[in-house]
């Protein structure tokens, strides 16, 4: 079964009652876990990008709470649901963990091997997107998860642009992954593409979907067109979902929604419908 997992990145406005709202939109719509991103512009850019930077200085208003964390855990538990939240800085690793079902690392951070340490050695389950990474450099990174102890990986196969077109999104690497890593893996989605996901799932058996989500279009995030709505996404979760009982059982039979029309076939007697036996107590009503 697939995991989904909604991301709300900065689409929260740091506004704790829309944080719940995300919260019970994502249980409703079908995911597995809602995450959410904690960092300090200070500690999350050089000084001097900054310094230079009035746009880059601005995302501080995009800055989770910390308060916010064990609120945010709660409503989880409440909405039954999983909780997990990105760590940008190292002291996010500590404020995390008592409260995260599963770290997850940004691709922007997989060449951190400080960061990845003091996630693995909570003894937490780690997801970790790979955009833009090298096939050595993703070996570094889960190498350097397992030496610390991680004994739960998952790696998310990820184009780290937003929105990244459908014909980029190479979904073949997922396999590529699996078989030389041994670990889970799924897709890390910035397409918005239903086709993609449908794709990631049956064609090449993704074990998790993350998807960036908006409530209603007014998120932060919500114009760079990498986000979902809850109304797209809902039928797509269905769906993936609902997979094993849609393809049902190899055996033939007569299934009860069609049960009432069997009578109704051509005769092989003069062609006409419907069988000779309900011709005869046919009634119109």
């Amino acid at each position: 079964m697939t995991t989904f997992i909604a991301e709300v990145s900065s689409n929260h406005h740091r506004d704790l009652e829309r944080c719940f709202e995300f919260i019970r939109t994502a249980a409703e719509a079908g995911c597995d876990a809602v995450k959410f991103q904690l960092f300090k512009i200070d500690q999350l850019f050089a000084p001097e990008i900054l310094a230079a930077s009035e746009t880059h200085l601005r995302r501080r208003e995009w800055e989770l709470p910390v308060e916010f964390i064990p609120k945010l855990k709660a409503c989880c538990v409440e909405n039954r649901i999983q909780f997990s939240c990105t760590p940008f800085y190292l002291g996010a690793v500590e404020e995390l963990a008592p409260y995260v079902d599963f770290f997850k690392v940004a691709s922007y951070e997989l060449l951190w091997d400080e960061l990845l340490v003091a996630c693995a050695q909570t003894g937490l389950p780690v997801i970790l997107s790979t955009g833009m990474a090298t096939l050595d450099e993703i070996d570094h990174a889960v190498t350097c998860l397992k030496e610390a102890g991680a004994r739960d990986i998952t790696l998310l196969h990820c184009v780290s642009a937003y929105p990244t077109p459908p014909d980029e999104c190479n979904l073949a690497v997922i396999e590529t992954l699996r078989s030389r890593f041994k670990v889970n893996i799924g897709w890390s989605d910035h397409s918005v593409s239903p086709a993609v996901i449908s794709r990631a799932v049956h064609r090449w058996d993704a074990t998790a979907i993350e998807f960036h989500l908006d409530l209603d279009g007014k998120g932060d995030e919500y114009h760079s067109g990498h986000c979902w709505l809850p109304s797209t996404i809902t039928s797509v979760i269905e769906t993936c979902k609902n997979a094993d009982l849609i393809d049902g059982k190899p055996d033939i039979y007569l299934t009860p929604s069609e049960q009432a029309d069997r009578g109704w076939r051509a005769d092989p007697a003069d062609g006409l419908r419907p069988l000779m036996h309900v011709r005869k107590t046919f009634s119109a009503e």
